[in-house]
């Protein structure tokens, strides 16, 4: 783990493993996690590949700034790509899960068009696009999305400032939290648990959904995407492109993937049964095998 500072000022700690010389991966982590998301991957993959995995701003000892405007996509983005110019990076293959899956997709948009980026994995993070519809048309999408409106309601900070992060993982899922969390080492358990009382990262955390222009409508709003919140302009994305699926996720059901061919022209779509939306963790073995295939065949 390293410090690094950012031309903008934000400060990341940051691992960096793997030889300096190999092509670079540099892996974003979603909520309400960190680096550790990546834990497997970055062990099989760093002895061919520079695996950088920051804990992302707000997280863990990463900076965390706690106006909600410090959290806008276009921030996000450029996270990484000073990240990967204080890093001597120029070139490089964007990994994302989650919140790190959707700075993923614009990291890829961004870096086709600049040359910095050569390939995108995404795991379980829908393309802005297609989420942006399903969340309108879709019942079953959007009543699973209704914890963003959770998190984006600031009547509830007296809970996270009494009790941290926790409190409201509570609130928003009650008792439908993922069923792959007993898969998770106790170790790490432990570890992220700790992570959740730090009141400065919970509202870091919070701050990614609050800073979000994505609106999730309401269970009784009509089931029609209105003419005064049009859906997002979003080129194709033409760089190879793998997107890893478990389909027993109940937030990010695999409806997700439908269209998905039309918004991605060279798509590798491997699905993976039986794992919960964790799936870089708790379905590591098919995780590493499409990333070795799709990395040595793109390469």
């Amino acid at each position: 783990m390293q410090r690094v500072k950012l031309a903008s000022g934000i400060e990341l700690d940051v691992v960096d493993q793997g030889p300096r010389d190999a092509p670079a991966l540099i892996f974003l982590h979603g909520f309400p996690e960190s680096h550790r998301t990546w834990r497997h991957q970055i062990a099989h993959l760093s002895d061919r590949y520079r695996c950088i995995a920051p804990d992302q701003r707000g997280y863990r000892g990463s900076s965390k700034p706690q106006d909600v405007a410090s959290y806008t996509p276009d921030k996000l983005i450029g996270d990484v790509f000073q990240l990967a110019d204080a890093l001597g990076v120029d070139k490089f293959t964007i990994v994302g899960h989650d919140w790190g899956g959707a700075i993923a997709w614009g990291v890829a948009l961004m870096g086709q068009m600049n040359g910095r980026v050569t390939r995108a994995v995404i795991a379980n993070a829908p393309h802005p696009l297609g989420f942006s519809r399903l969340v309108w048309l879709n019942r079953h999408q959007r009543e699973a999305s209704q914890y963003m409106r959770t998190f984006k309601d600031t009547s509830h900070d007296d809970l996270v400032r009494e009790h941290g992060l926790g409190a409201m993982l509570l609130l928003a899922f009650g008792d439908r939290l993922d069923g792959g969390e007993d898969r998770m080492e106790p170790e790490e358990r432990a570890a992220l648990t700790q992570d959740w009382l730090d009141r400065d990262a919970a509202f870091g955390m919070l701050n990614w959904y609050r800073a979000s222009p994505l609106y999730v409508p309401a269970m009784d709003e009509p089931y029609e995407i209105p003419a005064d919140r049009p859906l997002p302009a979003v080129p194709p994305l033409a760089i190879p492109t793998l997107v890893v699926w478990a389909l027993e996720d109940f937030a990010l059901p695999p409806e997700n993937l439908e269209g998905i061919e039309e918004l991605v022209t060279d798509l590798t779509l491997v699905r993976v049964p039986g794992s919960g939306h964790f799936v870089p963790w708790e379905a590591p073995g098919p995780v590493n095998a499409a990333m070795d295939e799709f990395l040595g065949r793109t390469g």
